[in-house]
């Protein structure tokens, strides 16, 4: 789905909803304690590591108002509400900011917690 906009001049504007979904993905990451916006770890490997059933980032569209759902692993050791709160300001502002687009909600799912420590990311 995309949101039309009939305000600009000289023709139009669409904004997909992938657009919405990789402006969210972004400003999750911007967050401190976020390690990945990700629906989870598969413990399958190989040819369907890359296949995933649900998107990490949802977006729903009513009346040209969005409601984004962001699933993340957040890094061991953070308050997960402070993170949920920071990445939920981020998120709605950034998507406002660059769209114009009103965003209704913006929830937020842990899907886990990373246990790696900061010489392991610098590895990867």
């Amino acid at each position: 789905m995309d949101v039309k906009n009939s305000d600009v001049i000289g023709g139009s504007l669409q904004i997909s909803t992938d657009v919405i979904a990789k402006i969210s993905r972004l400003a999750a990451l911007e967050i401190e304690g976020v390690k990945a916006v990700s629906c989870g770890n598969s413990p399958v490997r190989g040819m369907f590591a890359k296949v995933s059933i649900q998107k990490p980032v949802l977006v729903e569209l009513t009346d040209e108002v969005a409601q984004i759902t962001v699933s993340v692993v957040v890094r061991y050791g953070y308050r997960i509400p402070s993170v949920s709160e920071a990445l939920q300001k981020n998120v709605k502002s950034a998507v406002q900011n660059m769209t114009g687009i009103t965003v209704s909600k913006v929830n937020i799912v842990v899907t886990g917690v990373s246990m790696e420590t900061a010489a392991e990311d610098e590895q990867n």
